[in-house]
């Protein structure tokens, strides 16, 4: 026989599997562009909906859970970065450079890609929360838990340096302020 804390226990499982059906796919795209590593990103966003499970009910309580699961996600790959970050990275493969005409889809994703990874955590999730995931910058600043100005200079950073490492990116993507 079931209690009443079992029931609501197990309704609370049921939206918990719920979400992560619904969003698995698209906190997958946001970790693939944090961490340039489809594996690493799997990870991430494992870890992430394990600490997000153990909290579920409370954090559904509050409200929408996307905002705290994004908070979470960014909060575990800065963590993850700052830990690893003097780990050489090996690759059994060496990655064309894009050249001056990157005129397809897959040559851009690419050359996203790579200038991504040569950004700072908390400038590639910045670029990540306004310009991937479309939000404000007051929204990119609670989901980091930050002020707006360190989301403004981070982004102005961010931008910056790509300009700098991957100039042939300027023409494919507009960026208006």
């Amino acid at each position: 026989m079931r209690t009443p804390s079992s029931r609501s226990s197990s309704s609370g499982e049921q939206l918990f599997e719920e979400y992560v059906r619904a969003r698995v796919a698209g906190l997958s795209r946001i970790a693939y562009l944090l961490t340039g590593d489809a594996h690493l990103a799997d990870d991430l966003v494992q870890v992430t909906l394990i600490e997000v499970a153990a909290r579920w009910e409370r954090i559904v309580a509050g409200g929408d859970p996307e905002p705290y699961v994004r908070k979470v996600l960014h909060r575990k790959h800065i963590s993850w970065h700052r830990r690893w970050r003097r780990e050489a990275v090996p690759t059994g493969i060496v990655p064309e450079r894009a050249g001056p005409d990157i005129s397809s889809g897959v040559t851009t994703t690419v050359a996203v890609r790579e200038a991504l990874a040569v950004l700072a955590p908390k400038q590639r999730a910045v670029l990540v929360l306004r310009y991937f995931e479309d939000l404000t910058e007051t929204q990119a600043a609670s989901v980091l838990g930050v002020t707006v100005g360190t989301v403004r200079s981070q982004t102005r950073d961010a931008l910056a340096r790509l300009r700098k490492v991957a100039p042939a990116l300027t023409d494919v993507v507009k960026v208006t302020r």
